[in-house]
């Protein structure tokens, strides 16, 4: 199939904007808890009511200020309460939200800030403001700094005293749906960050209809979403705003380090995430059930778990015998895996990266059901997802209702609807490009099938021709290998040489506790043993997994184990993760071509 849509379940108020849902969630719903925060080590829900006066008393200061109408207000912070509250906040006061991720170095601070035209900007610790304040003379258009750590919102609560509760509602009535809502810069794999622009109606009609498609996991009342994601980052975006506008209760989580007790403590019913945290619940399970002697037994559930999943897709379902098997293994292991994601919840969405099919089938099969989608911050995030109802594991799903997914004669995956992006900021070129022929061109590979389930295969910029000719789709075999508890990243080579290659990075968390249970020495890292044959042969069983998964001419058929991570702070990952690629090929080029000598 070459082309597949749905129609809209969501209709986008054409005078609308975003501050409406606040608004409304007071009126309509005034005492349900929209959102959560921690005091004193406890949350403590706030309702609808409550948090709309908070965002008013906020815009007001931002009135004060002199922020106008359309202005750029930069906000760098963790995931926390005030995020959200300043970004009602800033649409309250008629501006647009500029995100800037929290790790940003100042080079990164500068740029965002200058290319939007930033006129005030919040920031959250002593470390953001620093950055800032290196780059505040370049910054000619930046008139105000507020600091959340710093009393900043206490300060926006005294300037905006003498505005009248009349000139916010003026405010918030300015913007129409198709005026910018905020400016969200890409991560930036290659070059300088593009800026793009996403309206009120991008984010009316992608949160609309997820919500509407996804409406028993939903419900106002009852249901509840922990936000762990970085705000900066457009899919934290979507989970902050479709649960406003469901409404449930929201909670945010500043430090992932704080993840499980805060899972255990808040209980959501659902969970929105990235591959790496299903990933590492798996793997620090599997672990465990390994340093208590059960790792056999968590061996068999899990295998028990994937085929009673598979079982599910059949027709005649899951046999009477994997069902006893099953109800055993949900006492003994699967009851206490779902206490460790809080309890309460079903379902998960993941998005930003391939799942795997295989960890796709063991958390459904174990009662939690990961429904993964596909999106990027020029699509408003998911373009595509998993229906609740009629899951397909090992694709992202079908379009967004409302929303065209056309296949290229190359294969590459082209978008059309109302979420889109309206362009770069600045940057008339790139949006040209990118919106040629009337629909964006996402740069991913990707098929159709006869359901509409989309399933992405490669990025075309990151294809890899072998000296023989062979095309080669690393993301495939990367997602597997890197499901590996041992492999933190991976990364193929192979353009223009006669085979494909990999650069693997060890997994710092799990590495002591692997030498620990092979006898290695106390304090042992990735660089002394690199050339281990034990580790060696475990990433070999990580790679063989990986070749499993592609033809023979896509194997990978040698690896180097490189002595330290790929990090944001190394330059190697952007913020939201994903691999630059260049600037690894080109770090590393020594450890690629002793791949390739004999």
């Amino acid at each position: 199939m070459r082309e597949f849509s749905l129609p809209a379940l969501y209709e986008v108020p054409a005078d609308g904007n975003l501050t409406d849902i606040v608004r409304r969630n007071a009126a309509q719903h005034p005492d349900v808890a929209v959102i959560a925060r921690k005091v004193g080590g406890r949350w403590q829900d706030v309702t609808a009511t409550a948090f709309l006066a908070e965002v008013h008393t906020a815009a007001k200061g931002l009135i004060a200020s002199g922020v106008q109408p359309g202005d750029r207000v930069g906000l760098m912070s963790r995931t926390r309460y005030e995020w959200t509250l300043l970004d009602f906040a800033i649409w309250s006061a008629g501006a647009i939200t500029v995100p800037v991720y929290e790790t940003s170095s100042p080079e990164q601070v500068q740029w965002i800030l200058s290319d939007s035209g930033a006129t005030a900007c919040v920031v959250e610790l002593d470390n953001h403001a620093a950055a800032v304040d290196s780059v505040r003379d370049s910054l000619p258009a930046l008139k105000h700094v507020w600091q959340i750590e710093a009393g900043g919102l206490e300060e926006l609560g005294r300037l905006g005293q003498d505005v009248t509760d009349e000139a916010v509602e003026e405010r918030c009535s300015l913007a129409k749906a198709d005026d910018p809502a905020t400016i969200v810069y890409t991560s930036g794999t290659t070059g300088r960050p593009k800026g793009c622009v996403l309206t009120h109606r991008s984010f009316f009609a992608e949160c609309g209809n997820i919500v509407e498609r996804l409406r028993p996991l939903f419900r106002t009342g009852e249901c509840s979403v922990l936000l762990f994601l970085p705000l900066a980052h457009v899919f934290g975006r979507l989970v902050q705003i479709a649960p406003m506008m469901a409404p449930i209760k929201l909670g945010t989580v500043p430090d992932i380090k704080d993840l499980t007790n805060e899972l255990a403590s808040f209980r959501p019913t659902l969970i929105l995430g990235v591959p790496r945290v299903f990933e590492k619940v798996y793997n620090s399970a599997r672990a465990k059930a390994q340093a208590d002697g059960k790792g056999k037994i968590f061996d068999k559930a899990a295998d028990t778990a994937i085929a009673y999943s598979r079982a599910l897709d059949t027709p005649s379902g899951p046999s009477l015998g994997l069902k006893i098997k099953y109800r055993t293994f949900d006492k003994l292991v699967y009851s206490k895996l779902r206490a460790v994601l809080g309890g309460k919840g079903e379902y998960a969405i993941s998005g930003g990266a391939p799942l795997g099919e295989r960890l796709g089938h063991f958390f459904r099969g174990i009662g939690f059901t990961v429904l993964e989608g596909y999106g990027l911050t020029e699509s408003c995030a998911a373009t595509a997802f998993n229906p609740w109802d009629r899951q397909k594991i090992g694709t992202v799903g079908q379009p967004l209702p409302g929303s065209v997914v056309r296949i290229a004669d190359d294969g590459e995956v082209l978008l059309h609807g109302e979420h889109l992006f309206t362009g770069y900021w600045n940057n008339e070129a790139a949006t040209a490009e990118a919106l040629a022929d009337g629909w964006f061109h996402t740069g991913d590979i990707g098929t159709l099938d006869e359901d509409g389930y989309l399933r992405i295969t490669g990025r075309k910029k990151e294809i890899i021709v072998t000296a023989g000719g062979k095309n080669v789709a690393p993301a495939v075999i990367e997602d597997r290998i890197r499901a590996h508890a041992l492999v933190a990243e991976c990364m193929v080579v192979g353009d223009g040489r006669p085979f494909v290659g990999a650069l693997v990075t060890v997994d710092e968390e799990f590495l002591g506790r692997w030498a620990a249970e092979h006898g290695k020495p106390a304090g042992s890292t990735a660089a002394s043993l690199r050339d281990d044959a034990d580790l060696n042969a475990a990433i070999q069983a990580a790679i063989d997994d990986g070749n499993a998964a592609v033809s023979k001419a896509e194997s990978v058929r040698k690896f180097r184990i490189l002595s330290s991570q790929f990090t944001e702070d190394s330059g190697h990952l952007t913020p939201s993760l994903k691999l630059k690629r260049n600037v690894v090929a080109k770090d590393y080029a020594a450890e690629i071509e002793a791949i390739y000598q004999k």
